[in-house]
């Protein structure tokens, strides 16, 4: 069977292109273009995000590796054993095969579903983070548009166009390693209810 894989989602790349205001015909637009996945897995947030994501699939592959090995003793017991057996103890050892290889199998799916979701959400929060860096620098450099490098669009790019390596230090300048996440913000506490003052003695 195969392996656990962390495979790649760049739903970031559904982001919005930034572009600014339109120039006039007279003058050329400057634009740039950016290798997202590039950036995002380059930068060292995105480095950590995912070296994350690696330490889930390698825990993951290793549980996977175990019930093979359950799997493979059984139908090793079969095939060594089997003539051997009673037809009752060879029927009960053929269901606890194919109960295994339903397990393994359910076990392949499921996990392969939350690493894939691990994926896109750790994809997701860098891409978000990159984006106003993409906006300051494009505004910094008077660009009117920056663009996503589209392999199945785009034949050739001049290099010198291409913006992703100062895109990824300024990442790294923006959201420094090590740096702590911003804290969630503190749901606002309920005012407190005012009491009636006890009765004056008399």
């Amino acid at each position: 069977m195969k392996r656990l894989m962390s495979s790649i989602f760049l739903v970031a790349m559904c982001m919005p292109v930034v572009a600014w205001s339109q120039t006039p015909a007279a003058n050329p637009a400057k634009i740039a273009w950016i290798n997202l996945e590039q950036a995002i897995f380059s930068c060292e947030e995105g480095k950590k995000e995912f070296g994350e994501v690696q330490k889930y699939v390698e825990k993951k592959n290793s549980e996977l590796d175990s019930l093979r090995k359950e799997t493979d003793t059984l139908k090793n017991q079969l095939s060594v054993q089997g003539s051997k057996l009673t037809d009752e103890a060879r029927a009960d050892l053929e269901e606890q095969i194919e109960s295994k290889d339903t397990t393994l199998q359910r076990f392949q799916q499921d996990t392969q579903k939350d690493i894939d979701a691990r994926r896109v959400k750790a994809t997701n929060y860098v891409g978000r983070r990159m984006l106003p860096v993409i906006e300051k620098m494009a505004k910094e450099r008077g660009l009117n548009a920056v663009l996503y490098i589209n392999p199945s669009r785009d034949a050739w790019v001049d290099p010198s166009l291409i913006i992703t390596e100062d895109i990824i230090k300024a990442y790294n300048l923006a959201y420094p390693p090590g740096a702590a996440k911003a804290p969630a913000a503190a749901p606002t506490p309920a005012p407190a209810t005012p009491q009636a003052a006890p009765p004056k003695k008399p």
